[in-house]
């Protein structure tokens, strides 16, 4: 087994060796991923966690999504894999004055479908993220007051307010561009059916089982991508999905748990890569329904939850106690904020019993089937019944459990998962707790969050933005809007013969670099 590890950006030394184990981590510190040179063609086969939850950016509203999408849709802006920092993608961008965004997009760039993304394109990608009905991207350009075509590839976004963050959220679904004719073609029908103007173009999509995409013989990228081809195997359950990996079925299986750790150290062919992510395991709260929306039960839930013994149980140690949806390594992290809930049981009882409810009261859970997401909730289950919150648990697939907990059913009280990241804070703030935000349950914002959350996108000045959200922090933590428990590290299997392969900061694979020996 050989061990890669690029952690050194986001973790302390010593995390690092507890993570990947003392010398194996030490000879890896500091080393590429891999040195070979790229050749081009063959099929990479990929066991992924979940079933898509649609194949539309627009209209998903998985975070497991993004891997699948990024290999048919390029963004218009894209991130560092280190820093998450914007960089210029189908797009450059400038801000003329505070108010006004100008995106020039690139020269030759073709839909999978053979029609220009040009000017036109990119203004009705715009127009139907931020006020399409199935759109679940609206809050990411709440921003944008008006899109204009003031060049055959130029595009000029009039703003209502100020608005740094909107290159990164140009780097994430509100920016990944989709054919117009085959949206104005199939309506609907493209949540299955995509065309995008990525290196790769869609083949097939059968449910629970495989997504397959091939080269996109036109790509604007000259000599990419490497690869002919991908095949994402559905396979939910993480230990069979490195099986699969170590039987040769695929060539690597991501986002596994630090419980596998010593399988794949046993298997000679494999890789391991470790990395720091964002990717935050939390209870989302539905706080527009009784009784949840009393923040006593809210703070109760929080006081009753001990996010040490968490990592240790469910994350067998690797991971970091969360105390709010950003880590301690990130620069917008609030230390002033992060001792609010010590674990205190007693403390949670106490707030029950002021909110009404002496004797405890039962709460409806959402989970999915996989074994360390069941694993998960019988942790949560067993810290917050010591506290006297029965929990009731439904469970099923990813697409299945988070569209009846977020979409128009609104089936259960709590919702057990993971915030996957953005590449800026403001995005994770936006969409988990504005007014009307997709993953945001109760759809209901104090109107003080939300002009909090627009004063973060000001200034450019990270010190200034910094400020901002701490007091960002302040507010949903203090109303306990959710219940975060750990950030989990990133760890992949890959097999000898894939080479490339680079971790990101949002623990999310992209395939752009890798390529098969």
């Amino acid at each position: 087994m050989r061990v890669i590890d690029l952690g050194g950006r986001q973790l302390r030394r010593r995390d690092i060796l507890a993570l990947m184990g003392g010398a194996a981590a030490s000879s890896a510190l500091g080393l590429p991923a891999f040195a070979d040179e790229p050749k081009k063609g063959g099929v990479l086969k990929v066991a992924a966690p979940a079933n898509p939850s649609s194949l539309d950016p627009a209209t998903g509203g998985s975070g497991a999504d993004h891997s699948i999408l990024w290999t048919m849709y390029d963004t218009l802006v894209e991130w560092d894999y280190e820093t998450l920092k914007p960089k210029p993608g189908m797009a450059k961008w400038s801000f003329p004055d505070p108010r006004t965004m100008v995106l020039d997009i690139n020269d030759g760039i073709k839909f999978h479908d053979g029609t220009p993304l040009d000017a036109e394109a990119v203004k009705f990608n715009l127009e139907r993220n931020r006020s399409d009905q199935r759109s679940n991207v609206k809050p990411d350009l709440s921003s944008v007051d008006s899109v204009e075509v003031t060049g055959p590839l130029q595009v000029t976004l009039k703003l209502k307010n100020p608005d740094t963050a909107l290159p990164a959220i140009l780097s994430d679904r509100a920016g990944m561009m989709v054919s117009p004719t085959n949206i104005k073609a199939l309506g609907n029908d493209t949540d299955r059916k995509p065309v995008g103007a990525g290196p790769w173009k869609f083949v097939r999509w059968n449910d629970n089982e495989i997504v397959v995409v091939t080269r996109h013989e036109d790509y604007w990228r000259k000599g990419r991508p490497y690869l002919d081809g991908i095949e994402f195997n559905i396979i939910t359950e993480n230990a069979t999905a490195l099986r699969s990996v170590i039987a040769g079925q695929n060539d690597m299986a991501f986002q596994l748990p630090a419980r596998l750790k010593p399988v794949i150290e046993r298997a000679k062919s494999l890789t391991l890569i470790s990395a720091p992510t964002l990717y935050c395991i939390q209870l989302y709260i539905n706080y527009g329904r009784a009784p949840l929306d009393n923040v006593k039960v809210r703070q109760a839930i929080n006081f009753a939850l001990d996010r040490d013994a968490f990592v240790k149980a469910a994350l067998s140690g690797l991971g970091e106690p969360a105390r709010m949806t950003l880590p301690s390594s990130h620069w917008a992290f609030d230390k002033d904020v992060a001792g609010t809930y010590p674990h205190d049981p007693d403390k949670a009882r106490k707030l029950l019993a002021d909110a009404g409810y002496k004797d405890g009261l039962e709460l409806t859970i959402g989970g999915y089937t996989d074994q360390d997401s069941v694993r998960n909730g019988e942790v949560i289950q067993d810290q917050l019944g010591k506290a006297g919150i029965r929990l009731k648990f439904s469970r099923g697939t990813i697409p299945e459990i988070s569209a009846q907990f977020f979409g128009a059913e609104k089936k259960f009280d709590l919702l057990v998962s993971a915030w996957t990241g953005r590449p800026d804070p403001s995005m994770t703030y936006a969409l988990g707790f504005d007014k009307g935000a997709y993953y945001n349950a109760g759809r209901t914002a104090d109107p003080e969050l939300s002009k909090l959350i627009q004063e973060s996108r000001v200034s450019e000045d990270l010190s200034k933005r910094a400020e901002v959200f701490a007091r960002i922090q302040r507010f949903t933590v203090e109303n306990a809007l959710s219940a975060p428990l750990a950030f989990q590290f990133e760890m992949d299997a890959l097999s000898s013969k894939v080479k490339g392969y680079k971790p990101d900061l949002l623990g999310k694979p992209k395939f752009e670099n890798i390529s098969l020996g």
